[in-house]
């Protein structure tokens, strides 16, 4: 997990800073447990289905940017600024939002404990899910070294500006579609500016809330080289914007 210097470098040559990227040391194994997660992040109508049954409000709003924590508030998952269908991801909706979905997940299978907590449904670890994305590989992407993605992901040089339906660009070698591009993606983590201390099992960093929460990916608005598995991003619990969704993770027992 993370990334060794050279790699570093390499972002940092190519839109990144050393800055940016010093959060993804120090490299590290970690032990990964069985886990299920999603093939595709969480659609907009699967969304749309959650928001009908529980009358879960948009809040706020939704940053518009990309580069700053503010929030429009007429911005919504269900308006974000561009056309979107049911199979598009979801955007616009924050950690609480999507804790809110899985809670919803586990009610459904367990109504008698709704919103207790429990359940197999949650969000991955942020160490899960760069498992899922490397997917069994070395390299800088999941595909190669280099950071022509087309058509392995939607990023800033081919998705014109919005999000795409799930599943239109190459399932990564275990079968998972859009693990990086198109979207951000919350994780359950606290963030930390290093992995000094971090867990070596796999699990959750969990600190006194409210914390920043690490959101990976990359997505349609951001370049190449934040679509390495390793990259990093954080955001205020109640933080929405037009390119952040979420994916769906299962313990396995």
């Amino acid at each position: 997990m993370g990334s060794p210097r050279e790699e570093k470098a390499w972002a940092a040559s190519h839109g990144g800073t050393m800055s940016a990227v010093e959060d993804e040391a120090p490299q590290h194994e970690v032990q990964i447990s069985a886990f299920a997660i999603g093939k595709y992040t969480v659609t907009r109508g699967e969304y749309a289905a959650f928001a009908r049954a529980t009358g879960h409000a948009y809040a706020d709003g939704c940053g518009h940017d990309g580069a700053k924590w503010e929030k429009r508030p007429g911005v919504t998952w269900e308006s974000p600024g561009f056309r979107q269908t049911d199979r598009d991801p979801v955007v616009c909706v924050s950690w609480y939002d999507a804790r809110a979905y899985v809670d919803w997940l586990n009610a459904k299978m367990r109504p008698e404990s709704r919103n207790d907590g429990l359940g197999p449904y949650r969000l991955p670890s942020e160490g899960e899910w760069e498992y899922a994305a490397r997917a069994g590989t070395a390299t800088r992407f999941w595909w190669s070294d280099t950071a022509e993605a087309n058509p392995r992901a939607w990023y800033s040089a081919n998705a014109a500006r919005t999000t795409h339906p799930v599943g239109t660009r190459m399932a990564n070698p275990f079968g998972l579609y859009d693990m990086t591009g198109n979207v951000w993606q919350w994780t359950e983590d606290c963030y930390g500016e290093s992995y000094a201390g971090a867990p070596a099992n796999g699990s959750a960093v969990e600190r006194p809330a409210p914390c920043l929460r690490v959101d990976r990916g990359g997505s349609w608005y951001y370049d190449g080289w934040l679509l390495r598995p390793a990259a990093r991003e954080r955001n205020p619990e109640d933080y929405r914007d037009i390119m952040m969704g979420f994916r769906v993770a299962r313990s396995v027992h």
